[in-house]
């Protein structure tokens, strides 16, 4: 058995920026993080998180995005501390979010001092975001890795994925279907055609297309800051597309109490039985606690709630 842990949208703390770092997008964010954002998105809730990761010893640890907030270089610096303290590279996989692509940023400066996080097993350090998709094996599991975080007009969170993406998606998806191996997609947007038009992705339904030729085994997202579920077609059957909540949420912020989700996936006859252990911040902020079990089985079209 292979487990995972997915955890998503952390949001850590944002410094104090510049007044020369404001004069475009930044601006709306960076009023909205003080005087709204900082009272939803606490450091000791994802303190109590990733306690909790650290204390259940997951064979590999998924992070889909949003870790920084209006993408200054010094939220990005300060991320790769976070994640230098959280684990290794190879034991962590980092896709982007909306918010760390929020304005253009040089790839050094941004995201590229996450580049060990984010690279396919064997390469270098990711050198620009044009390495996506993304591909690490793990014991039978092939995680993907999509970007869909583009710098977009103020008041806009929507992703692009692109057909060049898609198509490279495509390829990786049927070579380790192939395989046999357990296909987990990574990305940051909901693959979904029904999200607001102001946080949708915009090409969802190629996204989907694409899935009902190659299938995939589970979609892991995150940009809604909430533990949902849905599905979408497969070429054998519905694939489930799980969402999971804010990694630093507030007890009493909308989105209720932070979460993560721990994916038990083994293999049954030829397919796949996956499990998620949905797993909530305690009261005291310590560590989490079991909120919930969901048991996919490969093909199947529905989830059986323990």
């Amino acid at each position: 058995m292979f487990t995972l842990a997915h955890l998503s949208d952390p949001h850590l703390p944002m410094p104090h920026a510049r007044l020369m770092q404001l004069l475009n997008k930044r601006a709306t964010g960076y009023y909205n993080w003080w005087h709204h954002r900082t009272h939803l998105h606490l450091p000791e809730a994802l303190a109590g998180i990733v306690a909790d990761i650290k204390a259940q010893r997951p064979d590999h640890i998924a992070l889909t995005g949003d870790l920084v907030n209006v993408s200054l270089p010094q939220e990005f610096r300060r991320a790769a501390e976070w994640l230098a303290a959280f684990d290794t590279p190879d034991r962590i996989t980092v896709i982007p979010g909306n918010h760390d692509a929020y304005v253009p940023v040089p790839w050094a400066e941004g995201m590229g001092q996450w580049g060990a996080y984010i690279a396919s097993d064997g390469q270098p350090p990711a050198a620009n975001v044009d390495v996506f998709p993304t591909l690490r094996r793990r014991d039978g599991i092939a995680l993907i890795g999509l970007s869909t975080g583009v710098p977009k007009p103020p008041l806009l969170a929507t992703g692009d994925l692109g057909e060049t993406q898609i198509a490279r998606a495509e390829r990786l998806l049927a070579e380790t279907g192939r395989e046999g191996l357990c296909r987990i997609v990574l990305i940051h947007h909901p693959p979904l055609t029904d999200q607001s038009r102001w946080k949708h992705l915009t090409d969802a339904g190629a996204f989907q297309a694409m899935i009902r030729r190659v299938g995939c085994e589970a979609i892991l997202h995150g940009h809604n800051h909430r533990s949902e579920i849905a599905r979408i077609a497969g070429p054998n059957g519905a694939v489930p597309v799980l969402g999971v909540s804010s990694a630093s949420a507030a007890r009493d912020s909308k989105y209720g109490r932070a979460r993560y989700h721990l994916l038990h996936l083994s293999r049954e006859g030829n397919g796949w039985r996956l499990r998620v252990q949905m797993r909530a911040l305690t009261d005291d902020d310590s560590g989490c606690e079991p909120d919930g079990d969901l048991v996919f089985h490969s093909g199947d079209t529905t989830a059986m709630v323990a």
